[in-house]
């Protein structure tokens, strides 16, 4: 979808592929001069839990478990420590959203542009307990994506994964989901379509011989799940979701190579137990700091630097498949069992997630600090790498605007295009008795342009609605990257525009200060609001740029809440574009 900019001026609809980013450890995301073009019919799935939705007793809490573990480190060797006598849910960590339910709109919009951004092209939602389906989740996200949809996300298709050999529960889950979803073609739009038809992770054999079996029976293609770490496929249908490394390649193609490949964070599995399931708190149990080929990373904080991860990303990417398979978005939940797996008891067992180093979620947690999306980001690199990218738009010729009129932008290009309709509010009941508010969405950004001169560079963004008043606070914010480079400035930001209210005319440049969040007034720019769009112009002296060329990353920021926390660009006012992600403007 393409958003139109007032003046006959064509937009493009939004790519991630233009952006730039820098993580917290300073490893920049590869850009299209290391991909090449982008490759015909590569495909990312992730795993994703649509089941963040009971409701907990009265009395009870969440209970973070890396926290608990830090104060009461003894705790681990009996499941009755009192440090557990907390009633509730056990998370490894908070989600960077809060302790929020699957049923939250304003949280699965964020989820639909930050998975669209990273290049996911489909969610399979777990489905493989028992007959659950979790429609009241899954009845939410599809209003919520196929909204996004028509404001130009590209959200992720969806698809389910069911029961790996239980056909007293597999078969219920497939009439429940063809009768639910797929016979009366609700949100077609958002169908994930493999080999031709809708794509399930179940077992055809599930189902009987009745007419209508048979209907569903041809109405999917059929994948099913491989439960196993390290069997590999047990038949030539599979599809893998986890694996340790190396992994197998999954549907062997007639021409040669695979369908698929499963990706994994880290597996609860370790040496002792063969390789097998194993409680993730077991000793050296294979966590986002393990590597088959390097062992266990020595740094105290080796789990951010993502061993395991990159490992199985790099089999992917040997095997070079049609499709990889991410394991795993937002799980969270840290269950602990008094003796689990069965005949293996190690103290207690936290089958699936544990603490900060054994846990597989990607989705950015709250945890970690500025640091809570290391693993988004080291995503957003292999996704990248896998399918390529699309080549950015060359920058037209020097132009001279006049500031005040807003109508001498319609030749210049590129249109770096930002999400309509993302300043939503929020207002929903997560776990533990949050009720979960946030009225900071307030100027929608759908766009933005830049141009140069021999002497100034010129910005315009433009709102989907007229621009609230400039004495706002945090009002309309353009940080630059002059330099590109991440180890000068706040976070890469060397300048500042509007973090102090423009006063007449004239809006406010700012220099950082010594990489924290202090900055200093450097000089001034011609400023001016017509209706939705502002625009401004700075000195290319006071950008330190001379010669001819201009390379930089930049974002506009909207009503930021928490000053100096780079990752309150995710959560608060509207970011463009969103995350740690920047827009480059080069004319090299």
């Amino acid at each position: 979808m393409c958003l139109a900019l007032a003046g006959n001026t064509a937009a493009q609809s939004v790519n991630s592929d233009f952006w730039a980013a820098t993580d917290a450890l300073g490893r920049k995301v590869r850009e299209y001069g290391e991909t090449g073009e982008r490759k015909k019919d590569k495909f990312v799935a992730m795993f994703y839990w649509t089941w963040h939705i009971y409701d907990m007793p009265p009395g009870s809490q969440v209970n973070n478990t890396t926290e608990i573990l830090r104060e009461h480190p003894e705790a681990i060797r009996s499941f009755d420590d009192p440090a557990w006598n907390n009633p509730g849910r056990y998370y490894w960590e908070q989600p960077l959203f809060g302790y929020y339910k699957t049923t939250d709109p304003w949280v699965l919009r964020k989820h639909a542009e930050m998975l669209a951004d990273a290049g996911i092209d489909v969610v399979f939602f777990d489905c493989t307990n028992l007959t659950l389906t979790w429609k009241e989740s899954y009845d939410v996200l599809m209003e919520v994506w196929s909204e996004a949809l028509k404001d130009g996300v590209k959200a992720p298709k969806i698809a389910f994964m069911l029961p790996f050999g239980s056909p007293e529960y597999g078969g219920p889950q497939l009439h429940m989901l063809y009768e639910d979803i797929y016979k009366p073609g609700r949100h077609r739009e958002l169908w994930f379509v493999w080999k031709g038809k809708p794509c399930i992770m179940a077992r055809p054999e599930d189902l009987g011989d009745t007419p209508e079996d048979r209907e569903i029976a041809d109405f999917f293609t059929f994948r099913p799940g491989q439960p196993d770490y390290v069997n590999g496929p047990q038949r030539k249908d599979n599809w893998g979701w986890l694996e340790l490394y190396p992994q197998n390649g999954y549907a062997p193609l007639p021409e040669g190579g695979y369908e698929e490949v499963p990706v994994g964070v880290a597996q609860n599995a370790c040496f002792a137990s063969g390789g097998r399931f194993c409680s993730f708190n077991e000793p050296e149990t294979f966590g986002r700091n393990f590597s088959m080929l390097k062992g266990f990373d020595p740094r105290v904080d080796g789990y951010l630097y993502g061993w395991n991860f990159q490992e199985q990303w790099n089999r992917a990417l040997e095997l070079d498949p049609e499709l990889v398979f991410v394991t795993g978005w937002n799980e969270y939940i840290a269950g602990r069992v008094a003796d689990w797996p069965p005949h293996r008891p190690y103290y207690m067992g936290f089958p699936d997630q544990y603490d900060w180093n054994c846990s597989r979620d990607i989705e950015p947690n709250a945890g970690w600090g500025d640091k809570g999306d290391v693993y988004y980001l080291q995503l957003v690199d292999n996704i990248r790498k896998f399918k390529g990218m699309t080549p950015p738009e060359k920058a037209s010729a020097p132009q001279t605007i006049k500031i005040g009129k807003a109508d001498g932008w319609d030749d210049v290009a590129p249109y770096f295009a930002s999400y309509k309709g993302n300043t939503m509010h929020r207002r929903h009941k997560g776990y533990g008795g949050n009720v979960y508010e946030n009225n900071s969405g307030r100027n929608d950004i759908v766009g933005a342009k830049v141009a140069r001169d021999a002497d100034n560079v010129y910005f315009y963004v433009e709102t989907a609605d007229k621009l609230t008043p400039a004495t706002d606070r945090n009002w309309m914010m353009l940080l630059i990257d002059v330099d590109r480079d991440k180890t000068t400035g706040w976070n890469g930001y060397d300048l500042i525009v509007n973090r102090t209210s423009p006063h007449g005319k004239k809006a406010v440049i700012e220099k950082n200060v010594g990489g924290r969040w202090e900055w200093e007034a450097v000089g001034e720019s011609k400023f001016a609001v017509n209706g939705n769009k502002l625009e401004l112009a700075i000195a290319k002296q006071l950008m330190n740029l001379t010669g001819d060329d201009v390379d930089i990353e930049f974002k506009w920021n909207d009503n930021m809440q928490e000053n100096g926390n780079i990752m309150d660009f995710y959560v608060n006012g509207d970011t463009a574009p969103g995350g740690r992600f920047n827009y480059v403007y080069t004319t090299k």
